[in-house]
């Protein structure tokens, strides 16, 4: 599956914004319009103005929704809350480049607001991994004490962890040292 630098940077985004959820991190990542500015300047957000509390409580609305879909029990689930995210954004394909970056696509409407911007854009990434038949890349970490998404983008679809070197590593290690203890009973 070729997946463009415009929906690599859309993955990347829909990814964190769900991992702001204090569902998965005890905290809200995204408590207050200070943080929120941060997350649009972190993932280099295009057209946004000036943030406020109305636009915080809108992206956590949104970002409620992405949790829906990487929880979805199958593609027809994933594609029915992708269609209201992204309708409901009022979705308007069009080429652009900007910012030093070549022609790609932007999917919200010019002047859309900061979640419809992210519901657009990322539920239009997330999208076609639905139309790939690859939904299942759409994962929570394996981890029993991690509740992370990520996008399992291995060649053969094998990653099971957030982050390799923390949870995956952290089952490893514990693994292994209940086979040696195990091993020395």
């Amino acid at each position: 599956m070729l997946i463009t630098h415009d929906t690599r940077c859309a993955l990347d985004t829909v990814v964190d914004l769900v991992n702001t959820a204090p569902e998965i991190n005890e905290t809200d990542g995204l408590a207050t319009v200070t943080a929120l500015a941060d997350f649009v300047r972190k993932h280099e957000i295009s057209d946004v103005g000036v943030l406020t509390e109305h636009d915080l409580a809108a992206v956590r609305r949104v970002r409620t929704r992405f949790a829906g879909i990487f929880g979805a029990a199958d593609a027809r689930a994933a594609a029915g809350l992708i269609n209201e995210l992204v309708a409901a954004a009022g979705t308007t394909p069009r080429l652009t480049d900007h910012d030093g970056y070549d022609w790609h696509v932007h999917y919200f409407a010019p002047g859309a607001s900061v979640a419809d911007h992210l519901a657009a854009d990322c539920g239009m990434a997330l999208a076609f991994f639905v139309v790939a038949g690859e939904q299942d890349r759409l994962r929570r970490c394996e981890a029993p004490d991690c509740r992370h998404t990520f996008v399992d983008l291995s060649r053969n679809r094998s990653r099971r962890y957030c982050d390799s070197r923390t949870c995956g590593n952290r089952l490893h290690v514990a693994a292994y040292r209940a086979r040696r203890k195990e091993a020395a009973s």
